[in-house]
């Protein structure tokens, strides 16, 4: 099960609202971020949650519930809490911060859920994968130079490729209203399956239905 979660991203107000820095867009419209305790340490800012509060969370804020509508069920070998960082070393050595938090805390690589942005993703997808290539992805590579593998979760944004642009100054660059209203569309499906990965027992079996989903 996951034990950490990681949102990959740049510090700094010129990087709020960048392409790059979805997965903090992402990590500040849940429902339930306001009430996570964030401290700095571990070279980023970081929270842990008791699993029971944070089904109990997302029950409340409708992201997941059981049939009549209650608070879903935790499985008994879930842990009991789960962390939540946002590493402050920037996006190209992002592992380091993940990895002392992940050493203090005995949290192997694949109890860990990266959350990213993805070039080779249309805008409008998002998509669960375990493992794989790192596809260009700095954060991703600072990752497997932390851990020595690249056997770990990631919850993954489509951007879209651009085909006549620099990519760096495309991925540093600002969504549109029109993208924005997209991701909008996208997170409000993203926070279910959100929910359901931090109380799954075996994040495999939703990747049948979410391995690449297109939204818009």
């Amino acid at each position: 099960m996951i034990k950490l979660v990681a949102f990959f991203g740049n510090y700094g107000k010129e990087y709020e609202g960048t392409r790059h820095n979805v997965a903090w867009t992402f990590a500040n419209q849940l429902p339930f971020y306001t009430k996570l305790n964030f401290q700095q340490k571990f070279k980023g800012d970081y929270a842990c949650v008791g699993t029971d509060t944070l089904a109990q969370w997302f029950c409340d804020s409708k992201m997941l519930t059981t049939k009549d509508g209650g608070v879903p069920r935790v499985p008994e070998e879930a842990p009991s809490q789960i962390f939540f960082l946002k590493p402050l070393t920037y996006m190209n050595l992002s592992g380091e911060s993940v990895g002392e938090l992940a050493r203090f805390y005995k949290i192997n690589p694949e109890e860990i859920l990266v959350v990213h942005d993805e070039l080779e993703l249309p805008l409008g997808t998002m998509s669960l994968k375990w493992s794989g290539g790192l596809g260009g992805h700095n954060g991703l590579r600072s990752m497997k130079a932390a851990f020595g593998t690249a056997d770990f979760w990631r919850l993954r944004f489509g951007l879209t490729k651009p085909a006549d642009r620099d990519i760096a100054g495309y991925v540093l660059s600002k969504f549109t209203q029109e993208e924005n209203e997209i991701l909008g569309q996208v997170f409000s499906q993203a926070n279910e399956l959100f929910a359901r990965i931090l109380l799954a027992t075996d994040p495999s079996r939703l990747i049948p239905s979410w391995g690449k989903k297109k939204i818009v």
